[in-house]
């Protein structure tokens, strides 16, 4: 049996009013999903399409309990924990591509 790694990851909208945060183990295919509009009927409605934050986790309950603790968060929090790693609100899928070859 293999091993995952299960990303906790934000995205957002071109304006940034909009969070999305969900659980995937294949980060790249799921920011496709999104960009695609084939990520969710959330997603699709508020053109949720760039990734900003991502955090890789080896347990998927534990991503999982990460996933709730976030969405409960105040907009505050959440944007202090993007801005820590992601300043610049840069999407950050091309970075990971770059790091899966």
């Amino acid at each position: 049996m293999g091993r995952f790694t299960y990303w906790v990851y934000i995205m957002t909208n071109l304006s940034h009013r909009v969070l999305y945060i969900g659980v995937t183990n294949n980060i790249l295919l799921r920011a496709h999903e999104h960009r695609e509009g084939k990520g969710s009927v959330f997603t699709s409605k508020y053109k949720i399409n760039k990734l900003v934050y991502a955090e890789a986790h080896g347990d998927i309950e534990y991503a999982l309990k990460r996933e709730t603790q976030m969405k409960a968060w105040k907009r505050e929090w959440k944007l202090q924990l993007i801005e820590k790693l992601n300043p610049g609100w840069e999407d950050l899928t091309n970075q990971y591509m770059l790091e899966a070859r």
